[in-house]
């Protein structure tokens, strides 16, 4: 049996203002196609299909033609959970009746314990389980059970279907949530703070796979087959050397599971760059990726006038603007830091830029005693 891993589609959300949306079409177009040429047994997605509970129209819109090409046009089964981003009850709406169409949303407790039974050739029935995500507030209510934090509420969780599953047949979890010593990146919304929003690997090892989400960059944690496939695309500029796309599960009939990460490409990529702005502007002109989404750090130690409309002007879609060379010794954590030249010497650069000429003797006296009066 073959089917593919994605989570952190994140449907709808905005990078510094921009909308995501096109590039996300973009992305999951590219998967549809290869589903059409390599036809897989399901498509499941494990949490955060939306960006947030109350999605926008067009995030809706573009769920609805994914769901139509792959549960419609393809016939290919496709199972999802909720992930901290979404709404679980509104995206869990109509779920009994969407079965029959072949989409499995899994969006409760009492579903939890309910397999996705799919049949294949090879292997026979796989049970497909997935834990909807959960705050242990919400655990420790509906179980009545000792919770204090996600772990345990993950192992209350475990501990439920594992009572109901079947040992004569190969099953797999979904699931959502922050395994213990698992890498973050800055695009993840924290599930709690101190710590206690980590899960460990060992509640999943006897599981046949399991299939992860909550955090982007792809990787397994305790075993190969406790695995994230990690976000559709890159969501901060952290992620920038991450290799986005998706993960091909093939559950075999004897021996171990086989994986494979299959990439995927957003038009726009989120890049660094670094440098003096007059070497920026002269790389851009015949960068082929000038498009893509920058965050620029200018190392010129003068003062600047409009960088980020010269930036622009060859690098369209400039999104962030660090000026690390204008900045001297941080003197805590939290970064503050004093300017490397004086107040006047700051103003001489930008009049020098603003006017095409710099201060003459009456201009910079009165500059100086302008500042004088400040300081006062």
């Amino acid at each position: 049996m073959k089917f593919i891993h994605t989570s952190d589609w994140h449907l709808g959300r905005q990078f510094h203002g921009v909308s995501l949306i096109d590039d996300q079409a973009a992305v999951l177009s590219q998967l549809i196609d290869y589903l059409k040429q390599h036809p897989v047994d399901a498509l499941i997605v494990a949490g955060d299909i939306y960006d947030r509970s109350v999605p926008p129209t067009k995030a809706i819109e573009l769920l609805n033609h994914v769901v139509d090409e792959v549960c419609g046009a393809l016939n290919i089964p496709m199972i999802l959970i909720p992930g901290n981003h979404d709404g679980a009850e509104r995206l869990a709406f109509a779920a009994s009746q969407l079965k029959a169409s072949g989409l499995y949303i899994i969006g409760s407790f009492d579903a939890m314990t309910k397999p996705v039974i799919l049949r294949s050739d090879t292997v026979g029935e796989v049970a497909f389980f997935g834990i909807p995500y959960a705050d242990p507030e919400q655990v420790r209510h509906h179980f009545s059970e000792r919770v204090s934090d996600f772990d345990s509420a993950h192992q209350v969780l475990v501990e439920q279907i594992i009572a109901q599953r079947d040992s004569s047949m190969r099953n797999v979890l979904i699931s959502h949530c922050f395994v213990d010593g698992a890498i973050d990146s800055d695009s993840e919304r924290p599930l709690s703070i101190g710590g206690s929003d980590r899960v460990s690997h060992e509640h999943f090892l006897s599981f046949d796979y399991v299939a992860l989400g909550h955090l982007h960059q792809p990787q397994y944690k305790g075993a190969e087959h406790i695995r994230y496939s990690g976000s559709l695309m890159k969501y901060s500029f952290s992620e920038q050397h991450q290799r986005k796309g998706v993960t091909l599960v093939e559950l075999t009939k004897e021996g171990p599971v086989c994986i494979e990460h299959l990439d995927l490409r957003a038009p726009h990529e989120m890049r660094i760059i670094e440098g003096e702005l007059a070497r920026l502007l002269e790389l851009g002109v015949s960068d082929p990726k000038r498009e893509d989404y920058l965050l620029v750090r200018l190392t010129d130690k003068h003062a600047i006038l409009n960088p980020m409309e010269k930036l622009r002007e060859v690098y369209p879609n400039v999104l962030h603007l660090e000026k690390p060379g204008m900045l001297i010794g941080v003197e805590n954590p939290m970064g503050q830091a004093k300017l490397a030249r004086s107040e006047f010497e700051m103003f001489d650069d930008f009049f020098a830029q603003a006017q095409g000429d710099s201060l003459n003797d009456e201009q910079a006296q009165a500059v100086h005693q302008i500042l004088k009066q400040l300081q006062k």
